[in-house]
Parts: C-alpha cells; sequence; structure tokens
C-alpha cells in the first residue's frame, strides 16, 4: 500500500474520530414529545467535546454554555411563564439536534413496584377507557428496567403521547393520575414511568443512603456476604447431591417419550395440594389436570402465571404438551421455593387446556404443600382433583440413607441493594419534576417495621440527588390484600401502613388511604381509575391548593372513659359516618369472584374496631359515631387500655367523613411490632 494512501486513510480515520467526539449528545429524556416544567430553572444537559460551546435555543430563548473538562454541559432555562407551545428547541455545537414537538406543563416521577406497574390494559374498565386514551397532551417516558452495580448517567426510553396505540401499557395509577390532574390545572401532563415489580425499597436507595442507616447498612453486608458465598455453596450441594444418588442408586430414569407416557391410560385421581400418593413411595410420578382458561385470560395484558407452590421432588411442568418449566437438583434454590412461572402466549388457548407435571421424588415421597387460595393458574383455582400416574417406583431409602442427602443452602437474597437507583433512577434526576408519586412495600412487608427507616432514607436520599430539600413525595398506602380473618390479630400488612404513615412527618409529604380498596385473592387490584384519581385529589389540595376533598378521618387523640375508650379524629369535614357494607367482598375481579362478607360486630353500626385490656388480647369491638368521635368499646373488656382500627392484611371497614373518604387505619398502643425483629438481609 502507497504511503499516500495510508496517510489518506489515517487522516479521513481522525477526521471521522475528531467528527464522532465533537458530536453533542443528549440523554434520552430530552427528546422529541418531551414535557417541561413550567419552572424557572428546567435543565438541558449533555455531553459534547470538553471546552465545546454548546447554544440551547427554545421558543425565544437562547442559552449558551461551554462543556467542562469531563464534556459534560447544562443550562437552565426559565420558562415559568412559556405557553404549553408545541415548541421546537434546537442544541447545537458542532453538529445540532433538533427536539421536536417539546410541550410545557407539569410533571411527575412515577415509581414502585407491581400496583404502580400494572397497565392500563389490565384494569377494570379498560377496553373502553384506551378507546377513548387519545390526548397529544398527555405523554409517558417508560424508563427501560435496566438494574446497575453502579450509578449511569443516562437511561433507555422514549416520550410517548397517549392514543389508543400507545397507552395500554401505560402504568394505570399514572394514567388516571395524570388524566385527572390535566382535567383541573389544563396544561400538559408528562409522566416517567420507573416502575419494576416486585421490588424491595433498598433496590431503590442509593449506597449512600444504604449506609445512613445501620440495620440496613448490616443487612447489606451480610446479603453480599450470602451473595458472595451462595456460588460455592450450590456447586458443593449440587456434586454432593450427585454423588448420593449414585452411590444409592437413586438416579433419575425418565422416560424416552414423555408425550407417549401422557397420552396413556391408568390414571387415577388424587386431592391437591397434598400427598400424590396415598402409599409412601418415592420414583417419579405424573400429575395432570384440565384447566377452563377464560377468555379474559387472553386479552388482560397480564402474564399468565401458575402458582403451584413447594414441591417435594424435582418437577417438570408441561402446558398442553410443552414444557414449560423445570427444577433439577441442579437448579434447586432451596426447601420452600414456591413453583412459580409464566405460560408462554402462543400455548394457551381459550377453554379447555392440559397441565401436567413430572415428579421425581428420590428422597421423600413426592407431594405439594400450599396455602388455601395459593394453588391457582392465573385466576383459576388448581385445588381439588387431580390425576396422577407413577412413572417407576423406588423403594424408600434406609433412614441411613436418608439421613445423608445432601441439604441445600439457604436461598440468596433476590437481587441487590441500590441496583434500581443506579440503573433507572440516577439517570433522572437531571430532569426537573413536580413531585414523586411512591406506591410500593408489599415486598417489604415481612419487616414492615423497619420500612419506616428505609423509605425515609430514601426520600431523603432522593431529594438530595434532585437537590430539591423539600421536593414532594406522595405516598399510595397499601390496599387490602389476603383472606379475611375471623379473629382479630397482628397484620404485616397494618404495619406497614403505619410505618407509610410515619412518614407524614417529613416535610412534604402526604399520602392517600386505599385501605377500602383491594381484592382477596389480587395482589394487583383493578379499579385503578379509583386510586388514580384519589391520588390526583392529594396532589391538587397539597401541592396546587385547590378545595377537593382528599383524605378521610385521621386518627389525632384518644381517651379512656371508663369502659369504653373515645377516639377523636381530624379531617372530619362533613361529619363522620358509617358507610353501608356491601353483602360481599371482592376476591378477583378478574375472573368475576366475590365471596360473602361476614360481619365482625354484626350490632354494631362501625367495623373494623378492635380494643383489648392489660391482658393485651384483642376483641371486635362496638363501636358508634358521637358527634366528631368514635365511642369503643367490648362487653368482655371492662378495663380497656387500646383500641386499633382497620389492623389487618384485609380489614372489613367503614368509617369514613362526609366526602365519602375512608378512616385511616391506626392504633392507640405502642405494643411492640410482630415485624420489629425483622431486618433486611436476613436468611430466609
Amino acid at each position: 500500500m502507497s504511503t499516500h494512501i495510508i496517510r489518506s486513510l489515517a487522516l479521513l480515520f481522525f477526521c471521522h474520530t475528531v467528527q464522532l467526539q465533537a458530536d453533542i449528545r443528549l440523554p434520552a429524556l430530552i427528546s422529541d414529545h418531551m414535557v417541561l416544567v413550567r419552572s424557572r430553572a428546567v435543565p438541558i444537559w449533555g455531553n459534547s467535546d470538553p471546552g465545546e460551546t454548546v447554544t440551547v435555543a427554545f421558543d425565544s430563548r437562547t442559552s449558551q454554555t461551554v462543556a467542562g473538562a469531563d464534556g459534560r454541559w447544562k443550562v437552565l432555562l426559565n420558562l415559568e411563564n412559556t405557553g404549553p407551545g408545541p415548541f421546537q428547541m434546537t442544541v447545537k455545537g458542532q453538529n445540532e439536534i433538533v427536539v421536536s414537538d417539546v410541550v410545557v406543563g407539569a410533571v411527575w416521577l412515577a415509581a414502585g413496584q407491581s400496583n404502580m406497574e400494572l397497565p392500563l390494559q389490565a384494569t377494570l374498565g379498560a377496553e373502553a377507557e384506551i378507546a377513548r386514551s387519545g390526548n397529544s397532551l398527555l405523554r409517558v417516558f417508560r424508563v427501560v428496567k435496566v438494574g446497575k452495580p453502579q450509578p449511569v448517567e443516562d437511561c433507555k426510553g422514549q416520550w410517548v403521547p397517549s392514543d389508543p396505540k400507545s397507552s395500554p401499557a401505560f402504568t394505570a395509577v399514572g394514567y388516571y393520575f395524570a388524566q385527572r390532574i390535566q382535567r383541573e390545572l389544563r396544561q400538559p401532563v408528562g409522566l416517567i414511568d420507573g416502575s419494576w415489580s416486585g421490588t424491595y425499597s433498598e433496590m431503590w436507595m442509593s449506597e449512600g443512603a444504604i449506609r445512613s442507616v445501620e440495620s440496613i447498612r448490616t443487612g447489606d453486608a451480610r446479603r453480599r456476604q450470602l451473595l458472595a458465598e451462595y456460588p460455592a455453596l450450590k456447586k458443593k450441594f449440587v456434586d454432593d447431591y450427585a454423588v448420593w444418588l449414585e452411590t444409592n442408586g437413586r438416579k433419575d430414569r425418565p422416560s424416552a417419550n414423555p408425550a407417549g407416557f401422557l397420552s396413556s391410560g391408568d390414571w387415577s385421581t388424587i386431592r391437591l395440594p397434598g400427598k400424590i400418593s396415598e402409599r409412601p413411595v418415592t420414583g417419579a410420578v405424573w400429575i395432570r389436570k384440565e384447566i377452563e382458561v377464560p377468555a379474559e385470560a387472553l386479552t388482560s395484558g397480564q402474564a399468565f402465571k401458575v402458582l403451584l407452590g413447594d414441591i417435594e421432588g424435582f418437577e417438570q411442568v408441561y402446558w398442553n404438551g410443552t414444557k414449560v418449566s423445570e427444577t433439577s437438583y441442579q437448579s434447586y434454590p432451596g426447601a420452600g421455593y414456591p413453583r412459580y412461572f409464566p405460560v408462554p402466549p402462543n400455548l394457551l388457548h381459550e377453554g379447555n387446556n392440559t397441565i401436567a407435571v413430572r415428579i421425581f421424588a428420590p428422597a421423600l415421597p413426592p407431594k405439594i404443600t400450599n396455602a388455601p387460595g395459593r394453588f391457582w393458574a392465573f385466576t383459576v383455582n388448581l385445588e381439588g382433583t387431580w390425576e396422577t400416574k407413577t412413572e417407576y417406583e423406588l423403594p424408600l431409602p434406609a433412614p441411613a440413607v436418608l439421613a445423608n442427602v445432601p441439604k441445600p443452602p439457604s436461598t440468596p437474597p433476590l437481587g441487590n441493594s441500590s441496583v434500581i437507583f443506579n440503573g433507572t433512577i440516577h439517570p433522572l434526576t437531571n430532569y426537573a419534576i413536580d413531585a414523586v408519586l411512591w406506591y410500593q412495600g408489599e415486598s417489604d412487608a415481612s419487616r414492615a417495621y423497619e420500612y419506616r427507616s428505609a423509605l425515609g432514607a430514601m426520600i431523603a436520599d432522593w431529594r438530595e440527588k434532585w437537590k430539591r430539600p423539600h421536593l414532594p413525595f406522595y405516598i399510595c398506602q397499601l390496599h387490602a390484600y389476603g383472606a379475611k380473618k375471623p379473629e382479630p390479630g397482628e397484620s404485616e400488612f397494618a404495619e406497614l401502613r403505619e410505618s407509610q404513615a410515619a412518614m407524614l412527618k417529613l416535610p412534604g409529604t402526604a399520602m392517600t388511604v386505599l385501605m377500602d380498596m383491594g381484592e382477596s385473592g389480587d395482589d394487583h387490584p383493578r379499579n385503578k381509575r379509583a386510586v388514580g384519581e384519589r391520588l390526583a385529589s392529594l396532589v391538587l389540595a397539597k401541592q396546587f391548593g385547590k378545595n377537593v376533598p382528599y383524605a378521610g378521618p385521621v386518627f389525632a387523640a384518644h381517651k379512656i372513659e371508663g369502659r369504653r375508650i373515645r377516639i377523636q379524629f381530624s379531617h372530619t369535614e362533613g361529619g363522620l359516618s358509617a358507610r353501608q357494607l356491601p353483602a360481599t367482598f371482592d376476591v378477583n375481579t378478574l375472573a368475576g369472584k366475590t365471596a360473602p362478607l361476614v360481619r365482625n360486630s354484626p350490632q354494631s353500626a362501625l367495623e373494623g374496631f378492635t380494643i383489648c385490656g392489660d391482658d393485651r388480647r384483642w376483641v371486635w369491638a362496638d363501636a358508634r359515631i358521637e358527634g366528631n368521635t368514635v365511642l369503643v368499646w367490648s362487653a368482655t373488656v371492662p378495663r380497656p387500655i387500646a383500641v386499633r382500627y382497620g389492623w389487618a392484611n384485609n380489614p372489613t371497614v367503614n368509617l369514613e367523613n362526609g366526602s365519602g373518604l375512608p378512616a385511616a387505619p391506626f392504633r392507640t398502643d405502642d405494643f411492640p411490632a410482630q415485624t420489629a425483629k425483622n431486618h433486611y438481609g436476613a436468611t430466609p
């Protein structure tokens, strides 16, 4: 190759490299269709060459800056008196980027777990709402879920105006919230959807926030240690188990033709969950069941998931003849692991479907263990009659052989702390927002008391990262969920709600009560319109000074009056009242399931109150309204010392104010919380 050609190629490469380095780059948030906050200092930022002059033109304004030594640059736009638009924004340096269809209004960050993430298409009334969802001034930026071990500067996603094609995937709570806000404020509304289902609070906190709380810092170190140790412990278990199978002649010998085996006869019937065989045998056994899949399972937008529970043995699951899930001793996470998996949509059809499960049980007789109401496929209850057939039997192992079965290590912690903050939240912290909408806590219920420390640290953390000491946080208190209990007692959800309420001591925080909303058989209640609109009322009142009802009765004080305790409330606008209780309650609205509502205090006007004496034994109480107070008593508690209201995962309650808003749950006692000793990072 000639020297001239080499020099030409080198020059071309050099010029191309310089051009790449010189190009201005904008983060994903600064893009077409974005919504900017109407404020006097709205950041626009990006990257370029160090020292490069960058000019941002927006409407009639022009701002200029010089990129720093690290190539970062930022300008602040004064949009306080700017109209809604749409506008075009031009960012110019060595290159030029045009951002089109930009509007100015209000922006909220919607974050939390699955009840914030639940899409509009999976909720009540979705079909009609989606059809009328065309609204070019309501826009959503859905942050692509990426967890990172260290904070990153950018995320993936795009701004999308609402229309019947885009809205089905929108956060339903966020959509209904934004719709109500827009009606009231008459301006463009943007949502940044950073929700992520199945997440605990520490995943949303920076490493600095983790270190700020001693118990969480300690737990984080413990979790990291468990995660680091687990691979070696798991390998040892797998190796030891393989040796145990080989040494004792208990290796699996599966049929070469599972489909043929499934289609043959000789099936008998059993009832599950429970033992799979009345005889104490080991080996390989099959179970199967015909399942009637409802039409809504194919159109709801929710994944079709199956929960079988804890299985003694190692299973292969077939749906309509195709394997969809498998657990072997190589992949076995540990005892108590609930088999929970999705069925691919292409394997589903409306009407009759077949689930078949092959269980290899080399040590103990096979069985399925599950709690009532937690054995299902989508909304179909799997409890009851199944078919079973033995593939082959192994003799029961001798006691000495059984005693030497290798035990799997404890299931490692799920995920890592800070990963969602690093990959999903940190890239947003330059963007101007009006407030945070937060719906999370279900995953933290087992350590509900500690949640107040975690959530408080997270709020402080985000405020520091956004450089807004009083960045408003609006909290969705946990909804009702789970079986209704016939007797009063302790409750993880109640303690979590109390921890959420404890955040109201922080400036700039507020909470909407959702205890009257929920479904006993579905942790994702589908009436998200009511949630979004109630949340919007809270924001309109607290942040924009609108005269709208936003809170029900809130416990203020109590006084013991002999055999009775008088409860005083704030937020009694329109007076206290007892809502008429329905004859049934929702079990699963997707399946159209309800159950009869059994009164706990059938002679009382009010439901949901409990009372105790010095023995701390809670009993259902009678209660009546007297003015703006409630008088609580029980004939079985002559010397009461404390009262609770709504203290259950799924309480039956009916106290409200004149605006029809429900009373917040509370307790007058300070007895130790049942979750007080449960901490982040504890071994499951």
